[in-house]
């Protein structure tokens, strides 16, 4: 792709003249589109404007039928510079694409076609057309064919969902490996934040694996085309968070802890908006809740709600999330709680230490994120001067030896044992104690422990 053509602009297109009078004498147009085209072509906006309300669709007809027919590259760019420009002064004006004189005409295909095409400029307008088109097409249409027919037709008609399917396609390629440097990611972003709240194109670019492919965009952003970005991704990411199948990869990826990040930087209202938005549609599904908690959510919402915001839908949706996560902290888990206590360092004998149910039913838990409850507890062992916690963390050691198959070759091969044995020479008669029995534990695993208890 050469970068002249990348770095084209509409205006620049349209100081263009193109022969049109030879394309009628070869029969590339008829001679009422050659009428057309000379009415429209070169004139002020306001007089294109007056032949577009009288006579839109003709127009639309011809503009499509020069796409579909013809293929020199500078008459490709210059038609599609039109339907740019007549879109941008009104984009209202993409409902002319449907109107029902079109019903036979396949206005979506030379569009659809031309995405793939090398030049960054065709590609440009293509997907920014085709996105204004189909999020304009009447209801009747969600979901069935173009152009107002069925299904089930026997003409080869493009359907919507060929339309949105191909379009997707088309922006996760952009988004793995862009046609142009700066501004294929964003073009690609810009028409996703319009297009995901179709249902085809949330199941599209999930089924594409389009998701992991938006996180690394969620990052602190300084400029403005940067923090434009980051709020069409943001944007994106609010579309998907109602959609169960794509939760599900947001749940495995570090969505939240990245939205989390930028959120406690980002001065720009509407950027805070939208996170706090997904974040407040987020909390009630899986493990989100106790990950925001785990993420010190709850003090950010705190200081986001000191902040002077004029967006009174903004300070309504941090209320709730606020109200959200006073609920989620109440119904953790036995297991959560327990989480929480051992990652803050803060353990102290509550119930579920001695509880034997609380050990049995949620042993397995304890092998999330490779042992990381276990390894904390361990670094309790070295680092800790408050004696109750020692003294707990040994017990809990014991309790897991006790009720893991593997238990007392894990804690070995973490090294534990070394730090309990320290232990036993403690001031503390509860820290020696427990380290006692820890250090028991080890010595006859799991088979003996029945005559062990404390």
């Amino acid at each position: 792709m050469t970068m002249d053509h990348a770095e084209l602009t509409t205006e620049q297109v349209l100081r263009r003249d193109i022969p049109w009078e030879t394309y009628m004498t070869t029969k590339l147009i008829s001679g009422t589109s050659l009428q057309l085209l000379r009415r429209y072509d070169k004139r002020s906006e306001s007089y294109r404007a007056g032949l577009l309300d009288d006579d839109g669709p003709a127009y639309v007809r011809v503009f499509v039928s020069i796409l579909r027919d013809i293929f020199k590259e500078g008459t490709v760019e210059y038609v599609l510079a039109l339907i740019d420009e007549m879109l941008t002064a009104n984009p209202k004006r993409a409902r002319l694409f449907h109107d029902e004189s079109l019903a036979k005409e396949d206005i979506y295909e030379p569009l659809l076609r031309l995405l793939w095409r090398g030049n960054w400029f065709i590609q440009e307008k293509s997907c920014k057309i085709l996105g204004l088109i189909a999020s304009a097409r009447p209801k009747k249409q969600y979901g069935g064919a173009a152009n107002g027919g069925t299904s089930n037709s026997k003409s080869q008609f493009t359907t919507i969902d060929d339309v949105l399917k191909g379009l997707v396609e088309w922006l996760c390629a952009q988004l793995k490996k862009p046609t142009h440097p700066s501004r294929g990611v964003p073009t690609a972003v810009n028409c996703l934040a319009m297009l995901l709240k179709e249902p085809v194109v949330r199941s599209s670019f999930v089924q594409a694996d389009g998701v992991k492919l938006l996180i690394p965009l969620i990052s602190p952003a300084s400029t403005q085309q940067s923090i434009q970005l980051l709020y069409e991704t943001c944007l994106c990411i609010w579309l998907l968070s109602y959609y169960e199948p794509a939760i599900e990869y947001l749940a495995t990826s570090r969505c939240v802890p990245r939205l989390i990040d930028v959120v406690k930087s980002s001065t720009k209202e509407k950027v805070v908006r939208v996170i706090v938005l997904t974040l407040k549609n987020l909390l009630p599904k899986g493990a989100f809740g106790a990950q925001m908690i785990d993420l010190g959510m709850p003090q950010v919402v705190q200081n986001l709600k000191a902040q002077a915001w004029s967006d009174e839908d903004l300070l309504e949706a941090l209320n709730q999330l606020e109200e959200g996560l006073k609920d989620n902290i109440k119904k953790l888990s036995s297991f959560d709680k327990y989480k929480q206590e051992v990652l803050l360092g803060h353990l102290d004998w509550t119930p579920v230490h001695k509880d034997s149910l609380f050990w049995r039913d949620n042993i397995t838990n304890f092998e999330e994120n490779d042992f990381q409850i276990i390894r904390v507890l361990i670094t309790i062992l070295d680092t800790s001067n408050d004696p109750r916690a020692l003294a707990v963390a040994c017990f809990d050691l014991s309790q897991f030896v006790q009720h893991h198959p593997a238990g007392r070759i894990i804690v070995n091969d973490l090294k534990a044992k070394e730090r309990v044995m320290k232990l036993m020479n403690h001031e503390n008669t509860e820290v020696t104690k427990n380290a006692l029995l820890c250090i028991q534990r080890l010595f006859l695993g799991a088979k003996y422990a029945s005559f062990l208890q404390a």
